[in-house]
């Protein structure tokens, strides 16, 4: 694995950011895209349909394959079927690797500030829940999910660009490096 601060912005250029939920992916994707002038994807407001209804998988394939077509993105999102087919077009990943007491925690604070209401990343109609599958998710995601995601990543491209943040300093240095970012 490479580093992806060397990555420069101009050209095509095409991002993936993991991790649980909670670590943060969709907050880091947005900044990403702001400081980088790419188009932010949020794999969530194109999956899941009002009501959470999932949108029907050869549905879903003729979407996803349209989005990765795209030259110049910040991606966020799980979905562990498409994730080979994610790391083949891109040209870098951050994994924000956090402990699995912060996510959990900021999905519990994310719910409580977002309930009823729809957050910015999600489709219209899905209006923020949290339920025990999904707690559970969160909670045996450093078991059941970590591991499968580093695999794919060191298996997708001996030059793939990636990059492991595991607090919210090394993000900020992350940021600040890549995008050239002033100290606050």
């Amino acid at each position: 694995m490479t580093n992806l601060y060397g990555l420069c912005p101009e050209g095509s250029v095409r991002l993936l950011v993991l991790g649980s939920s909670g670590a943060g992916k969709s907050t880091l994707a947005q900044r990403l895209g702001e400081a980088l002038d790419l188009e932010v994807i949020h794999l969530d407001s194109y999956y899941w349909q009002p009501n959470w209804t999932s949108t029907p998988p050869t549905e879903w394939a003729g979407r996803l394959n349209e989005l990765l077509q795209r030259e110049r993105w910040v991606m966020d999102g799980n979905y562990p079927d498409s994730l080979e087919l994610r790391l083949a077009r891109a040209d870098g990943v951050v994994f924000i690797d956090r402990n699995r007491l912060l996510c959990l925690w900021r999905c519990i604070r994310r719910y409580l500030k977002h309930r009823g209401h729809n957050r910015p990343e999600l489709a219209p109609g899905c209006y923020e829940k949290l339920d025990w599958d999904f707690l559970q998710w969160i909670w045996n995601y450093p078991r059941d999910v970590r591991p499968k995601v580093l695999e794919a990543i060191e298996h997708s491209d001996g030059k793939k660009r990636v990059v492991i943040l595991r607090n919210e300093r090394e993000a900020t240095a992350f940021l600040r490096g890549l995008c050239h970012l002033p100290e606050s």
